[in-house]
Order: structure tokens, then sequence, then C-alpha cells
């Protein structure tokens, strides 16, 4: 008789996969799909311009979090280290797993 109960463990660690994966090929497209966006905003950061609009009166209640020192330094930051992160799990993968 088979065994029930590792058929269904196993029948969840396929959907488990399955549905990461498909995840993760889909937020790989979104981000690649912003990458001209990501690059024109890296290209402003500290740029003649960025350093223009910081001197100028924003109105009130403008948002205007790409001038500050922070924000898009730090998402450049986590850009980067997301990228050795999936290197390094890709890498894993192929080495280990399959």
């Amino acid at each position: 008789m088979p065994d029930l109960k590792r058929i269904e463990d196993m029948e969840n660690c396929l959907n488990e996969c399955g549905e990461a994966v498909s995840s993760l090929r889909e937020q790989l497209g979104r981000l690649n799909a912003l990458r001209e966006k990501a690059v024109r905003l890296y290209a402003y950061y500290g740029s003649e311009d960025w350093y223009a609009d910081r001197e100028k009166e924003l109105p009130e209640g403008f948002r205007a979090g790409v001038l500050s020192e922070d924000a898009v330094y730090d998402s450049m930051t986590e850009l980067r280290e997301t990228a050795f992160l999936m290197l390094e799990t890709g890498t894993d993968i192929l080495k280990n797993w399959i």
C-alpha cells in the first residue's frame, strides 16, 4: 500500500515550490520592466539636476523623498544586496539542489 502521508507531503512540496518559482519569475519580470526607470533614478541621484532641485522651494505637502540623501542611496544598496543574494541563491541551486 502506498504511503499516502508521504505522497501528500511531497505533493505539497511540489505545489509550494511551483508557486514560489512562479512568483519569483513574476517579480523578476516586474523588476526588469522597471530597469530603465531605475537607471534614470540612479543617474539623477547626486547629479547637477538633483542638487539644483534640492535648492528649490517646494509646495507644502509635495512628496520629494527622492531629494533626501538616504532614500535613493538605500534603494540602490538594497537592489545591489538583492542582486548578490540572487547570484548566491542561483549558484547554490545549480550546485546543490539539482
